[in-house]
């Protein structure tokens, strides 16, 4: 397989458009890009032209628009590129207004308010800074695709591209602001980069088969521990077995053709679990990939005979599954903004922009909670594999002592270097990684780059992307503002970052984030421990956040306020469709199966006393399984009544807080049972596959 012919052969990027479009044509989309302006009406008929030709030479008949709605996931509907001629036949065309806007049915698709059901109508406008690419399917069918973002008829945003551009917009405004005053004067753009690494598991298809749990909810909502976990730590980057190598072949050749730049592969802590990771790109193009990557981990999965589960905590008592988002900001010429870089002057740029992090991260640190917030994260956030729910910062000691000695206004030492002081002219390069890497850490400065690390698996990485472009654009527009009118750069720059460690310092935290001690100091120094998704959903709509993203137009108050309708809607949803499976799975499988058993030990009983044999045993465990299947019979009609409770409170965040505080609390209370039983009934009885069978069987 030569990867180099591979990687990219089903994009329309750069170098096919080189290839193939007019130099005038090529030149004119180029600055399109660049300077982000509208694409003139000619040039996109040829791009559409070439797109085309293009396309159906590698075997597509289909176009599609492929946007993220605000369920999480892609949507696309195929059009195909034939068009009837006057003599019966067909010709394939494909036009530049096809290729700019489409006008799908948008009656399905959460809006949270925005519009009424009957309003229907809604938009797909090409990213054309996103690349098109060909998705291959199973059956030989090629299908382009268009990257696109998704409005109302009245122009709000109804997907989760539109605010990442709109954000990406804004902190590169205010990135270059911040370098003008630093004396750049060639860098043009800002660029916010991300590299998404994703966490996922593997089980076989047909156990997967055999439990609804993991086929509706994505989890097992019952299921007593197997013999053996991971607490032997043998998995974690141990040998790829034959069977999972040649699927992660064949995903990184899928991925490889969608230019989906997968590099690093290995088995994770938990028995199953997996990880991949790509090399950092722009924020919007990541994005695009993390949802081809969910895509075709799912899709090649299958292939193998395997189902992929992206759900954030498969398996109570084992590590979960998340996707550690590595986010940093760019120029186009060529510079990292949070690499501390090989002069002076590199130091003083990077400490101020890592001042904006700390900055932006602390007064933000619930909608920075929010955008990491899912029914399945709950369960995986604070967890032994997680970091908790409390939003910190890890810099490491050497650079937190830096910190700490400039706002102390004292002198600034490196370990083995000369003294370090703000001033442009007398500052040595900075350290890089001088410290051990903390992974209980919720968001991490990792050299280069900051590593957000809860991130839910299943979500996309748009709403944190989101989040932390607007926050580190407010934090660069008040940096900016400050230099701009200073008489003296350098003074200016030690006082800015005197003030925000004083300030916001309290957000740093070096240690144990899992510890007991760091939640009563975390409480101490006033970071808000925000435990639930139901919770975290809130602070949509509180004025802080509302002014935030109005005044760096991400997000308007009406598109905040559909966005918590429609995950609050969702958390209830998923909740409410476990509380199902659950009912299910009870009346139809481990209730019946527990019976016979209970039969079964009464026969003998009665068998083994009419001949004076001692049946204390068999007493034992009749007393035993008949009081677990007693209690669970009762826990399972409390969920029922719980679950139609819950459904009567008109309030949605009420609503929220009944299906979580009653209707998911009674399920862990009814799995207990259940879990119990599982270890005392004969294994031929019981009717679904254990943990050993799927998390060992593969």
């Amino acid at each position: 397989m030569d990867v180099t012919k591979i990687f990219g052969s089903n994009v329309f990027n750069d170098e096919v458009m080189r290839k193939r479009l007019p130099k005038e044509t090529y030149k004119v989309f180029k600055e399109t890009i660049d300077k982000e302006i509208p694409l003139p009406a000619e040039v996109a008929d040829v791009v559409a032209s070439v797109m085309k030709d293009w396309a159906i030479e590698k075997g597509a008949t289909h176009y599609t628009h492929w946007f993220q709605p605000l369920t999480g996931s892609t949507a696309e509907k195929h059009d195909s590129f034939i068009s009837p001629t006057a003599q019966g036949g067909v010709v394939m065309e494909f036009s530049g207004k096809q290729i700019n806007k489409g006008e799908p049915d948008a009656s399905s698709f959460p809006s949270g308010g925005l519009r009424a059901t009957f309003e229907a109508r809604g938009y797909t406008a090409w990213d054309c800074t996103s690349p098109a690419f060909l998705k291959e399917d199973g059956a030989g069918g090629v299908t382009l695709c268009i990257p696109t973002a998704f409005c109302s008829y009245t122009g709000e945003a109804l997907d989760k591209k539109t605010p990442i551009l709109r954000s990406m917009s804004a902190v590169s405004k205010q990135a270059l602001r911040v370098l003008r005053t630093l004396g750049n004067k060639t860098s043009r753009k800002v660029t916010s980069t991300v590299g998404a690494e994703q966490e996922y598991f593997l089980v076989d298809k047909k156990l997967f088969a055999e439990r609804l749990d993991l086929i509706v909810a994505g989890r097992t909502l019952f299921g007593a521990p197997a013999p053996k976990g991971q607490e032997m730590e043998d998995h974690y980057f141990g040998q790829i077995k034959d069977r999972i190598a040649d699927f992660m072949k064949d995903l990184d050749k899928e991925l490889w053709k969608m230019g989906v730049a997968a590099t690093t592969k290995h088995n994770e802590v938990a028995p199953s679990q997996f990880e991949m990771a790509p090399i950092f790109t722009t924020t919007n193009i990541a994005a695009d990939h993390n949802q081809l990557v969910m895509e075709t981990l799912q899709k090649v999965a299958l292939r193998h005979n395997l189902v992929c589960l992206l759900h954030e905590k498969p398996y109570v008592g084992l590590n979960g599954s998340g996707k550690h988002t590595n986010w940093s900001l760019s120029t186009d010429d060529g510079v990292n903004l949070l690499d501390p870089g090989k002069t002076p002057h590199d130091n003083a740029q990077f400490l101020l922009f890592i001042s904006a992090l700390i900055k932006a991260v602390d007064r933000h640190a619930d909608i920075l909670r929010r955008s990491a917030a899912n029914s399945g994260n709950d369960h995986r956030l604070g967890a032994n594999e997680a970091p908790p729910a409390i939003i910190s910062i890890f810099m490491g000691d050497e650079l937190t002592e830096i910190l700490e000695a400039i706002a102390k206004g004292q002198k600034a030492t490196s370990k083995g270097s000369t003294s370090i002081k703000v001033g442009v002219d007398t500052l040595p390069p900075l350290p890089k990684d001088n410290s051990d890497r903390n992974r209980t850490s919720p968001f991490a400065f990792t050299g280069n780059k900051f590593e957000f690390r809860m991130v839910a698996s299943s979500a996309s990485i748009s709403g944190p992307s989101v989040v932390l472009n607007t926050i580190v654009a407010e934090a660069l527009d008040e940096i900016a503002t400050r230099l701009e009118k200073a008489q003296d750069i350098h003074k200016e720059t030690t006082a800015i970052i005197r003030d925000t460690m004083k300030e916001h310092g309290r957000i740093i935290f070096n240690g144990n984030n899992y510890s007991y001690e760091w939640v009563k100091e975390a409480e101490r120094r006033g970071l808000p421990n925000i435990s639930s998704t139901v919770e975290a959903l809130k602070t949509f709509t509180d004025k802080k956040s509302v002014n935030l993203f109005k005044k760096y137009k991400v997000l308007s108050k009406s598109e905040l306020h559909a966005r918590y309708e429609i995950y609050l809607e969702q958390y209830i949803k998923q909740i409410n469709i476990e509380a199902n499976a659950s009912l299910d799975m009870v009346r139809s499988l481990y209730i019946p199966a527990v019976i016979p058993f209970v039969k079964e030990l009464a026969e003998t009983i009665e068998k083994l006393e009419a001949v004076n044999v001692s049946a204390d045993v068999q007493r034992k465990l009749l007393k035993q399984v008949s009081g677990l299947l007693e209690s669970a019979y009762h826990n399972n009609e409390k969920l029922a009544i719980e679950q139609k409770k819950a459904h009567g409170i008109t309030d949605s965040f009420k609503r929220a807080e009944a299906f979580r505080d009653a209707v998911l609390a009674t399920m862990n209370v009814l799995r207990k049972d259940i879990d119990a039983l599982e270890t005392i009934v004969p294994r031929k009885l019981w009717p679904v596959p254990t943990y050993a069978d799927l998390l060992f069987k593969l």
